[in-house]
């Protein structure tokens, strides 16, 4: 890979799991496009962004992916695993793109990343 450094990480490490919603934005683009290439340029191990097929917020309202009830910002999760320091170093960059959703934090024992 030409222009990445690919990181080891093992033993304990954070798990930050990002919840917004589908058609939250960042300068224009879908906020979790813009999530994910902020963490690659920071070096970050990996994010994945899970889609869901249904879920409601703090404001109570279901949004669902079902025809009948076709919702246009159906729940997104990005997750990251990456050693706490990176993690305690961009969430006041995470506070500026993020309006609304919930960021959790947990400790993971990782065992491998290849």
């Amino acid at each position: 890979m030409t222009g990445v450094t690919m990181t080891r990480l093992d033993g304990e490490q954070t798990l930050m799991r990002i919840f917004v919603g589908e058609s939250d934005r960042w300068q224009h683009k879908p906020l979790y496009e813009a999530l994910v290439e902020l963490f690659r340029e920071q070096g970050f191990a990996g994010a994945t962004v899970l889609k869901g097929a249904m879920g409601f917020g703090a404001h109570s309202v279901t949004h669902t992916d079902r025809l009948l009830r076709l919702s246009s910002d159906l729940p997104v999760v990005i997750e990251v695993v990456e050693s706490q320091e990176k993690i305690a170093e961009i969430l006041p960059v995470l506070d500026t793109m993020i309006k609304g959703g919930m960021i959790t934090l947990e400790k993971a024992r990782v065992i491998r990343y290849c």
